[in-house]
């Protein structure tokens, strides 16, 4: 079996690699060792820009409409339990159905745990004939060589071993996954941060339990400091219970989970056991993100705690950063260093968030080195007096997790090779504001064209020419260079002073993943050159 591109592993990273592939014409093949049913959903958030990327596919309904209660309030609370404790602080959030998008973005944020996710995302890469999912089979082996990889799989279905050639081969296998040890690529940071337990329980009526305010995210404190976190999985009857341990391991039995749970929720109740999963969260980037021809995308390259919900955005972020580059390079376009600048632009991201999350954990976690007083846990004026004190400092320590629209638009590719720096000054790198800019190697700005159009909806399939103003500067010599060199460019006038003055310049360049690669008030002398530069075939000095 041949194909231009072999995918291993079909969590959301590898199903969204798929799509994008199978969206721009590529041919690929997906292998996924599992057959796909997803028993302990380990995310739940779909970002803003992943959500912008779903906007690109056309999926946001089918997101919207995957199967999470759209009016279930999305609040974050600190308890020390809920039927019989108190509550500490709450940030509150809009349900999924009444938030509304930042205005940095044609789209917001969406609850949408991996078992609602997975399935949107594979039907999303079955719309397309050119892509194969094929479940139940396992990778075994593989080998590069200069030109091709060859890959020996088992189909356990069939009971059968074949080999599948491919040029490329893209790990999105996970943390346990083959594909990074068989390339020697070290993992430097913390292995384990925690070692923490999910439980997966059904419970209708779990609200009725208690009388606090439902929630998506409890975080339960007790005298030792924060002990679990209680999450809606669909905001109906799944509920995901995780027990915090420490970085000793201890493998816990079914009645000790049992306990926990009770005596989060604060009696004894009635509820259902799906799933077990024993893990570990950890604090871990990729030495290498690849080779000439395998690339390690998602888990593969990092690994992350949760608590910021940056793990499958990344890996979808980095998704869509190689399927343009790939398929440039399949499709005769891409220049030779286009590859090798996936791992330039996407580590050091990672890299950054990677922290971030640790970081959050740690937060989430200050209450076992600084313990609550005991009086927060006390009937009376002077436990109210000591639970607003905490509450306070609690939810200002934090705040810093729910707040990351810097981390989810803000990310800029600083020092790529195949964008042209115009010497402009970066905008502030901050966690939790965003200011849009056009400064090359950043995300494209939003701004709305007319109503339901944005200037998103420009990009995509290949690069984009915005010219503004009411003369528009002459573009023939980049579209000349481009049309020499077959790269898909459209170019578009845009006659609006305000989106003028947000992209500050009358010509820019936009590529196909959404992000600037040039710009400047009139066409270059040297055309051809920024042409080959942003397509990895030359360099700027």
């Amino acid at each position: 079996m041949k194909t231009p591109v072999l995918i291993v592993g079909g969590g959301p990273v590898g199903l969204a690699m798929a799509g994008d592939l199978g969206w721009r014409g590529i041919p690929c093949v997906l292998i996924e060792k599992t057959d796909g049913r997803i028993t302990q959903p380990r995310m739940d958030m779909v970002h803003v820009r992943t959500m912008e990327f779903c906007r690109r596919w056309g999926i946001v309904p089918w997101v919207e409409a995957a199967g999470y209660n759209r009016d279930y309030p999305q609040d974050n609370a600190w308890v020390t339990s809920l039927a019989n404790g108190y509550e500490l602080g709450r940030e509150p959030f809009p349900s999924p159905r009444e938030e509304r998008p930042p205005p940095q973005s044609p789209q917001k944020r969406e609850r949408c745990p991996q078992n609602f996710f997975d399935p949107v995302l594979a039907r999303f890469a079955g719309m397309f004939p050119h892509v194969t999912r094929r479940y139940s089979t396992e990778l075994v082996d593989f080998t590069e060589h200069p030109d091709s990889v060859t890959a020996q799989v088992i189909d356990h279905a069939a009971g059968a071993s074949e080999t599948i050639a491919a040029d490329f081969l893209i790990a999105c296998d996970g943390a346990a996954g083959p594909c990074r040890e068989r390339l020697g690529i070290a993992l430097a940071g913390n292995p384990v941060l925690t070692y923490t337990t999910n439980v997966i329980f059904r419970c209708a009526g779990l609200e009725k339990l208690h009388n606090m305010k439902p929630a998506y995210r409890f975080i339960f404190i007790g005298p030792e400091g924060t002990f679990a976190t209680l999450v809606a999985i669909d905001g109906r009857d799944h509920w995901r219970f995780s027990l915090v341990g420490s970085r000793k391991y201890r493998k816990l039995s079914e009645a000790e989970l049992r306990t926990a749970i009770e005596r989060a929720v604060g009696c004894a109740f009635d509820f259902d056991i799906v799933s077990i999963l024993p893990w570990t969260r950890r604090e871990l980037d990729a030495d290498r993100y690849g080779t000439n021809r395998v690339f390690l995308v998602g888990d593969s390259a990092h690994q992350l705690s949760p608590t910021g919900g940056f793990g499958m955005n990344t890996g979808i972020q980095e998704a869509v950063d190689l399927a343009w580059k790939l398929a440039a390079r399949l499709s005769g376009w891409g220049g030779e260093a286009l590859l090798a600048s996936y791992e330039l632009e996407r580590r050091p991201i990672a890299a950054r968030i990677v922290e971030e999350a640790a970081g959050n954990l740690a937060r989430m976690l200050s209450t076992r080195e600084d313990p609550p007083p005991p009086e927060i846990f006390q009937p009376g004026p002077a436990g109210d007096a000591a639970r607003r004190a905490f509450g306070t400092k609690f939810t200002a320590i934090m705040r810093r997790e729910w707040f990351t629209l810097g981390i989810q638009l803000g990310y800029r590719y600083e020092n790529s090779p195949i964008c042209v720096p115009d010497g402009s000054r970066a905008p502030p790198d901050d966690v939790a504001t965003y200011v849009q800019t056009a400064r090359p190697g950043h995300r494209a700005p939003h701004f709305w064209l007319a109503p339901e159009r944005s200037t998103l909806d420009l990009f995509g399939r290949g690069f984009v020419l915005m010219r503004f103003g009411t003369a528009p500067a002459d573009a023939a010599p980049l579209v000349k260079a481009a049309a020499e060199r077959r790269i898909p460019l459209k170019v578009h006038d845009i006659r609006n002073e305000e989106a003028a003055a947000l992209y500050e310049r009358r010509l820019v360049l936009v590529r196909p993943d959404g992000h600037v690669a040039w710009r400047g008030d009139s066409a270059p002398g040297d055309a051809g050159l920024i042409i080959d530069t942003v397509r990895g075939a030359s360099m700027v000095k």
